[in-house]
């Protein structure tokens, strides 16, 4: 092989510069692939990536073999296999988790996500839909809008992607059919006019053959528009808001040593640049920019970018705070209307409460009401006590601190949050915020000079929540009653919350659904909260049957101030004594919802004090109560 010329070698070099400076410069389009199970998502995806030429030696060798193993068509090659990873995908030929591939054209760059068509998998649809531009929405020819297009169509537009490819496929199964087509067109489009999609753009095409995918069909001659690369080759892209005011939630505290404090983050909107005035919030200090800071310092940055800030000023700014224009700073409240998609199994209740991710930060919330879920077929506002799995529906959401935020309409990063279970830490919702509400603004904590630790001093006693769980039948009112009188003996200050005397008022509107005993505990969590501040000793029973509101009801009193009371007795014992005969009506049927029978019991995993009544007499398991509270100094003096 002949030596290459140095000329040769610098017109090479040139050439490989100019192609990585052009490849670089080209813009960016990310989009999704949605719709019903088995309208050839996958396959669009595999045939886009074939025919643009991103499908390397040894994948294609893969494809080729996997195709004549799997036989799904014939001896052709099955371009869904390209997506499609998980062996589960492949032997049921269908999507469950969201692939994202890259492929790339002389004018764009695009990254893809492939979403599943099942509605068991519509969490997954909400993932890969969160960061897209554009949605191509499939429609097999044969079928039409169905369910799932609907509410794909619905959630794309609720996310704020507001371009769609209609990809009305398949359409060599209907032999090319224009009035197919043309009707389709017509259905969709009278769905899709309650929706905020700014503009459709309906594409009859076959992935599999690829008819109208990177080029022009002569199937279809009727179809004079443009073939599905051209145009994601020339739809306009939103790009990060560099004009609007700026936004940077604190990711992390940078402090690599005594002498640095750097504040860290992504910038979600506006520009920034040493010298500008900048409020952090929710506390609203403000401060100038010292330096911007990437690999070295910056003469600014803009929206897109992640930054490390200097501050002129040492004021407190911790990871969760958003640092902000001095002119329009973000928005601060604990309340919000959201829209909120459920995704997951356990429902929705309102006043459970959940953990709550907004930008970088993380807060216990609740929903306080769900003032209506939405019907994706019509579009209806339905009314509804909880959502379910897949389920879209308005909320109010109360949080317990106030968060810094912007409105979803203008800015994804501080207006879309997701909830979080608070025992399995399982994502269970996505939800966008619309706006503050108004109560909001206009509560404010009134400050008291009496405070709680004095009114306790004051009695000679630490205030404290005693809560006894247990099933039905298990002595938790006989053994909490026990324990008053031991401390009223003692000279101590107590209250008794129980179960069937709090349902005769505070709670007589509650039933026993799930929702209800929701409720029911967030009502007296909050009571008891009320009673501690007062300085008292305050004695609760009540089945609650659910950890989260017991946890709820835990969260509301400083650390140390809630003892868990289990009173462990099993089902069959607490059945054969049955005190009020409920067991035998929920057995015969006659009383819904009963705990034990047809509703659960969570037990507590690790409660403060375990009494087995089955082992325990009541006078001996309220002596062991009493005898817990003295060791934990509760009985004593506060002072002392």
């Amino acid at each position: 092989m002949g030596r290459v010329s140095d000329d040769a070698s610098d017109l090479i070099a040139t050439d490989i510069g100019a192609y990585l400076r052009q490849h670089e410069n080209k813009s960016l389009l990310r989009f999704i692939t949605c719709g019903s199970v088995d309208d050839g998502k996958s396959t669009l995806i595999g045939r886009l990536l074939y025919d643009s030429k991103m499908v390397f030696e040894d994948q294609l060798a893969a494809l080729e073999a996997d195709s004549i193993r799997l036989g799904t068509q014939g001896k052709d090659l099955d371009f869904s296999l390209l997506v499609d990873g998980l062996s589960a995908e492949r032997e049921q030929g269908i999507t469950i988790d969201v692939a994202y591939r890259f492929f790339s054209t002389d004018r764009r760059k695009f990254i893809v996500a492939d979403t599943p068509g099942h509605e068991q998998y519509t969490r997954n649809m909400v993932t890969g839909a969160s960061t897209a531009d554009v949605a191509i929405l499939l429609i097999d020819a044969r079928r039409g809008v169905l369910t799932q297009t609907r509410r794909h169509s619905y959630l794309a537009s609720l996310i704020g992607i507001r371009s769609v490819i209609l990809a009305i496929n398949k359409m060599d199964l209907v032999d090319y059919s224009r009035d197919v087509y043309d009707s389709i067109l017509s259905d969709y489009r009278a769905f899709a006019g309650g929706l905020d999609i700014a503009h459709i753009e309906p594409i009859p095409m076959s992935a599999l053959l690829g008819e109208n995918v990177t080029r022009r069909s002569s199937a279809m001659p009727w179809y004079d528009g443009p073939d599905l690369l051209s145009y994601l080759e020339q739809v306009e892209v939103s790009t990060r808001p560099v004009e609007a005011p700026f936004r940077m939630p604190v990711q992390w505290v940078n402090r690599p040593n005594p002498d640095f404090r750097g504040f860290s983050g992504f910038i979600a909107a506006g520009t920034v640049q040493p010298g500008d005035a900048v409020r952090i919030m929710p506390s609203g200090r403000q401060s100038h920019v010292a330096r911007v800071i990437l690999d070295g310092d910056l003469p600014y940055a803009t929206a897109g970018q992640s930054v490390t800030l200097t501050l002129a000023d040492e004021i407190d700014c911790s990871r969760g705070d958003v640092i902000s224009s001095v002119e329009a700073p973000a928005e601060v409240s604990d309340q919000f209307e959201t829209t909120v998609v459920w995704m997951n199994d356990t429902p929705m209740l309102p006043g459970r409460s959940y953990l709550l991710k907004l930008g970088t930060k993380t807060v216990s919330a609740s929903v306080t009401a769900l003032k209506h879920k939405v019907n994706v077929n019509t579009l209806e506002q339905v009314a509804a006590r909880q959502l379910s799995l897949n389920e879209i529906g308005l909320c109010n959401i109360s949080l317990s601190e106030p968060v810094a935020f912007d409105a979803y309409a203008n800015s994804r990063d501080l207006g879309g949050f997701i909830l979080i279970d608070r025992f399995t830490n399982e994502t269970v919702a996505a939800g966008m915020i619309h706006f503050a509400l108004r109560r909001a603004q206009n509560i404010h904590w009134q400050a008291v000079n009496i405070t709680p630790a004095a009114r306790a001093n004051q009695k000679s006693q630490q205030a404290c929540v005693l809560w006894f769980t247990g099933l039905s039948g298990s002595g938790k009112s006989t053994i909490a009653n026990l324990v008053e009188q031991r401390l009223f003996a003692l000279g101590k200050h107590s209250t008794l919350l129980d179960g069937d005397n709090v349902r005769h008022g505070l709670n007589r509107d509650l039933g026993f659904t799930d929702t209800d005993r929701v409720e029911n505990i967030r009502r007296v969590g909050e009571v008891a909260k009320l009673m501690t501040n007062a300085g008292l000793i305050v004695l609760v029973s009540f089945i609650s049957p659910f950890r989260s509101e017991r946890q709820m009801a835990r969260a509301l009193v400083p650390p140390g101030a809630f003892l868990e009371v289990f009173i462990d007795t099993p089902l069959d014992v607490a059945e054969a004594r049955d005190p009020k005969g409920l067991y035998k009506k929920a057995r015969r049927g006659e009383i819904k919802h009963f705990t034990g029978i047809s509703s659960p019991y969570e037990v507590p995993e690790n409660p403060e004090i375990h009494i087995d009544t089955a082992l325990v007499a009541s006078e001996e398991a309220a002596d062991r109560v009493v005898q817990a509270l003295e060791d934990r100094g509760i009985l004593r003096s506060a002072e002392a």
